[in-house]
């Protein structure tokens, strides 16, 4: 599918937080093994453009194709939801309007809590997967390059991000404004990846406690982050345990499956549980206890705050800069595509050069070689300027003849 470096053939299509609920989107959503198996697929099928974002706000896949079906197609294939279901709350966009979508979604303009910079690091590494498999070309690159160079010019010259506000912190929040006298209560964390390093931390800074107690899958782990953040730590088979000791219990893992299962707490003490996770990992029946207080990542996630309001007030200024990035991108897009008259042009000139009836001025081939570079620049300025291809072609062929002679 070399011939589909046309943008008018570049489609993005997902769901996300606005049409979806969590539970809902938890059924698209990617782990690396299905990553891999979609990627390879991908390529098995003819495609070598295409990357997926998998996030608790969203799944998405981007990339070249004829149609965008072609891509829901391949999503689908290697999630537990079906097709009709994504179809149903999905949005595709193609060419300008996909384009326009990335810029957006990597300046934390379409996440559920605004400005969320955390999805610039999910970006990076879907499109790193993505490229290590063959499936990143260099219009994708460049469109993800520049995008990405949007949202950190955005970040630094805008309050867009500013404050901390995320799904960890949102969590921080609930915990500080219901929850009396935190340093006295037993702190539980399940999971310490990316989330839950990033909720421990910000129980440690925010909430002034190191009451807490971390259990991961990978005992490792979670001794790593405990020792370099003075916590406590225990093996996964001391979860029930932890559980019936804990007074606030923050869910930040992976599983598939619910790891609080509502046996845990039946007959427990009061008690709150946080679930950061996607899809949930707390089993719904939980809900129905009246000792437990559940909160899941759409509850967080609506939390406002005095934050979210200065960030909203930036939005124009976003924009304003996206809109230069995506005229940037849209400028090396245009350039680009006159590549291979340029070449050819360029191959035409040697040729004449060292045709027996064409008479130099000079033999000198470094002065050969420059000449038909300003040649090739000139017309390469021209065409960006004036988009005439044909009358330039002649034009540079008939510029080098008449400076190139003694006649």
């Amino acid at each position: 599918m070399d011939n589909l470096r046309d943008i008018s053939k570049f489609w993005v299509t997902g769901i996300n937080y606005k049409k979806v609920s969590a539970a809902t989107r938890g059924q698209f959503s990617i782990q690396n093994n299905q990553y891999t198996q979609l990627l390879e697929q991908a390529l098995a099928n003819g495609f070598t453009d295409v990357f997926v974002l998998s996030t608790c706000n969203r799944s998405e896949i981007y990339g070249m194709a004829e149609d965008g079906s072609q891509l829901i197609d391949l999503l689908c294939e290697q999630t537990a939801g079906d097709k009709a279901t994504f179809l149903e709350a999905a949005y595709v966009k193609k060419g300008y309007d996909a384009i326009d979508h990335l810029f957006n979604v990597s300046a934390g303009l379409d996440s559920q809590i605004l400005g969320d910079y955390e999805i610039v690091g999910q970006i990076k590494t879907a499109v790193k997967l993505a490229k290590n498999h063959g499936c990143i070309s260099v219009f994708l690159e460049r469109l993800v390059n520049t995008a990405l160079q949007s949202s950190k010019a955005i970040k630094n010259q805008t309050d867009l991000s500013g404050g901390t506000v995320s799904v960890s912190f949102a969590a921080i929040q609930y915990i500080r404004e219901n929850i009396k006298a935190v340093a006295n209560k037993k702190l539980l964390v399940l999971g310490t990846g990316k989330m839950g390093k990033s909720t421990c931390k910000n129980l440690v800074h925010y909430l002034k406690t190191k009451n807490i107690t971390l259990i991961n899958r990978t005992e490792e782990k979670a001794a790593e982050l405990a020792g370099e953040l003075g916590l406590r730590h225990a093996p996964l088979n001391q979860l029930g345990q932890h559980i019936s000791d804990s007074d606030i219990i923050l869910v930040a893992t992976d599983s598939a499956e619910p790891i609080i299962l509502l046996s845990h707490l039946v007959k427990q003490s009061k008690k709150l549980v946080l679930d950061l996770s996607i899809p949930y990992n707390v089993e719904a029946a939980v809900q129905s206890l009246s000792h437990v207080t559940l909160v899941n990542v759409d509850e967080l996630s609506r939390l406002k705050d005095e934050t979210l309001a200065k960030r909203k007030a930036e939005v124009p200024k976003a924009k304003a800069i996206i809109t230069q990035y995506v005229a940037d991108f849209m400028e090396w897009y245009e350039m680009r595509k006159h590549v291979p008259v340029l070449k050819a042009i360029k191959t035409k000139l040697k040729e004449i050069h060292n045709n027996p009836l064409f008479i130099p001025l000079h033999n000198n081939p470094a002065h050969t070689e420059e000449k038909i570079q300003r040649v090739i620049n000139g017309l390469a300025y021209k065409m960006k300027e004036q988009n005439q291809k044909g009358c330039h072609y002649i034009e540079a062929i008939n510029e080098f003849i008449a400076t190139g002679t003694n006649s």
